[in-house]
């Protein structure tokens, strides 16, 4: 026996209860939920023999995944589809490994993307991708936590990959630049820099809001600058977090407020310069766009 895993059982589960955290709130996006799963966990193996597990970071990783599917089942299907209501909560420290398919996720801004995103996908797509691409588990030990073949299980997180990270093939040539367009604007608006945020902008520069995230509950559209430091001044007030994000291939931001829905906002960029941003929060249009991370951070 090692020394790290010397100890009574409480001792030895202890050690292990951050990561496990990380896992849970990755899965289930909510961190009550997560350490109520966490305990869920030590209830179980505080009924088992603990000498009989041969590998007792793979029995907590699969006694914790079970159960987080078990709560993702239960909930109810407005709660996962488009977004989700609610923002994410702190993150619990943790290592995420990169895989040789993904680049890892390198900031805690694009992870809490990736978090609000991943509410989109059905339960065992979620548990496959989290634990393959973020905690390197492998698909054998996958599928048999989703009860499906290795094969099976590599193709769900194959397809949640795709429904949140781009890969970056089809990306354009000029969009770099539209990210970096399109983070400098959000930088200047959380630093409540108007200044800043209008030197990206296009004095022309069309604003729309649909009836969701518009603040009268009816669509609008305006131009001007002067709507745009408007928008800027309620955005940076509500923001909890945005992200810079693909939006059916085109530049945008993923927004999340607190107490309220995420929505997101599509820019259209014309030789340097934000000619227009469409903010878009009705669910059922969120449903239809497919949102996604692009992998560049530069």
């Amino acid at each position: 026996m090692s020394v790290s895993d010397s100890g009574s059982p409480a001792a030895r589960f202890e050690r292990r209860r951050a990561r496990l955290i990380a896992q849970a709130f990755r899965m289930l996006g909510a961190s009550g939920e997560a350490e109520d799963a966490v305990q869920d966990t030590w209830m179980r193996l505080s009924r088992t023999d603990i000498d009989t597990i041969r590998n007792l970071d793979g029995w907590l990783t699969t006694a914790l995944a079970r159960i987080c599917l078990d709560v993702l089942r239960g909930r109810r299907v407005d709660d996962r589809f488009p977004l989700g209501p609610g923002a994410p909560e702190p993150f619990p420290e943790a290592a995420i490994l990169e895989t040789p398919e993904d680049r890892a996720i390198l900031t805690d801004e694009l992870e809490r993307a990736v978090l609000v995103l991943l509410r989109r996908l059905p339960p065992a797509e979620r548990v496959a991708f989290v634990l393959h691409d973020m905690f390197a588990v492998p698909f054998y030990e996958i599928g048999e936590i989703l009860d499906r073949t290795p094969n099976a299980a590599r193709l769900l997180a194959s397809r949640a990959r795709h429904r949140v990270l781009d890969d970056g093939d089809g990306l354009r040539p000029e969009a770099l630049r539209e990210h970096r367009i399109v983070r400098a604007f959000l930088a200047a608006v959380r630093a409540g820099d108007i200044e800043a945020a209008l030197t990206v902008l296009d004095p022309e520069i069309m604003v729309s809001a649909d009836r969701v995230a518009a603040p009268g509950s009816a669509p609008v559209t305006a131009q001007g600058t002067r709507v745009v430091a408007r928008l800027a001044a309620g955005f940076a007030r509500r923001e909890e977090f945005s992200a810079v994000i693909l939006i059916d291939g085109r530049p945008g931001a993923l927004v999340v407020s607190h107490g309220e829905s995420p929505e997101v906002m599509v820019f259209t960029i014309s030789a340097g310069r934000i000619t227009a941003i469409e903010v878009i929060a009705e669910p059922e249009v969120l449903a239809r766009l497919r949102l996604t991370v692009p992998d560049f951070t530069a």
